[in-house]
């Protein structure tokens, strides 16, 4: 079975991290702008991070066999300085029509502050202007009423519902997110949100239809195989093998295939690896020798 993990922060990850998910079947990846565990101070470090999204994570990922793609927003946790969010809001139209960016996100709330909801608003904005999906953060604390709020001032701002996808949702949020149109998505980490029993219980009780699962995994605990693991479970408790692939595979692809950058074929036929190659003069190897494909092997490195 193949799997997608449509929210990891993989700058956060080890190359081991890489190997083990190819390993266990993860085909793609969507690395979601995040935020650093604590807050950004300048202009710059949005600008370099933004540029490592769309270059060096996406070459690092392909050199163990995995397509990275990417989503471009202001966290909500930084939202609140209004004045590096002015900033950022200026340069962001910038990174919307790079190659593998498939959606602005993830923003929403965190604390739904007025400045959270300012600058939700004018990201949603930005997404109208420019066709694109949207991934929203539902908060960690009053979740249904973030999630409530999130999913009515998408719709205030002229968002159809299939172009949107919550994230981070539980049991108490995904019939009102179903209800209304927009895709659900479940964060599964070990301990905390979403642990991968629930999910299964989650599928059986609402199926397959508009629901994903993703592991979130980023510089905290959390578990880049979360996917596959749960669709191991799933399999094991009697869940129609069809309704895992929706919601570990399929639904994904579903739901960001219309931003034009999302393609099955991109790893159904993927370019071969080979770690031979360079990305601005640096190797994800220190000194190992290269895994180079039968393909590769006989075109010169660069």
């Amino acid at each position: 079975m193949r799997f997608i993990d449509p929210h990891i922060h993989m700058s956060a990850r080890t190359t081991d991290d890489y190997e083990r998910m190819r390993e266990a079947g993860i085909v793609a990846v969507i690395e979601p702008a995040f935020w650093l565990g604590q807050p950004r101070t300048q202009l710059g470090s949005f600008i370099d991070y933004y540029a490592s999204l769309i270059g060096w994570e996406r070459f690092r990922a392909a050199q163990f066999g995995i397509r990275h793609y990417c989503t471009m927003g202001l966290n909500s946790k930084e939202a609140n300085n209004e004045a590096l969010a002015e900033a950022v809001l200026e340069i962001l139209p910038r990174y919307l029509a790079k190659e593998g960016v498939v959606a602005i996100g993830e923003i929403g709330y965190d604390d739904q502050t007025a400045l959270e909801d300012k600058y939700y608003r004018a990201q949603l904005a930005l997404a109208a202007e420019y066709d694109m999906l949207v991934m929203v953060h539902t908060p960690h604390r009053d979740k249904k009423a973030g999630t409530l709020r999130s999913m009515a001032v998408a719709l205030e701002m002229g968002l159809r519902p299939e172009r949107v996808v919550i994230d981070h949702n539980n049991e108490e949020t995904v019939r009102d997110v179903l209800e209304r149109g927009f895709w659900a998505g479940f964060t599964l980490y070990p301990h905390t949100k979403m642990g991968n029993e629930r999910m299964v219980e989650v599928v059986r009780r609402y199926g397959s239809h508009h629901i994903f699962i993703d592991s979130s995994a980023d510089w905290g605990v959390s578990d880049p195989l979360a996917v596959p693991k749960t669709a191991r479970l799933m399999l094991e408790r009697g869940i129609d093998p069809a309704a895992v692939e929706a919601v570990c595979y399929g639904n994904a692809l579903a739901a960001y295939g219309p931003s034009g950058q999302f393609a099955e074929s991109d790893w159904t036929a993927p370019a071969t690896v080979d770690q031979r190659q360079m990305f601005e003069g640096n190797s994800v190897l220190r000194g190992q020798v290269p895994r180079v494909d039968a393909a590769a092997a006989a075109v010169p490195a660069k």
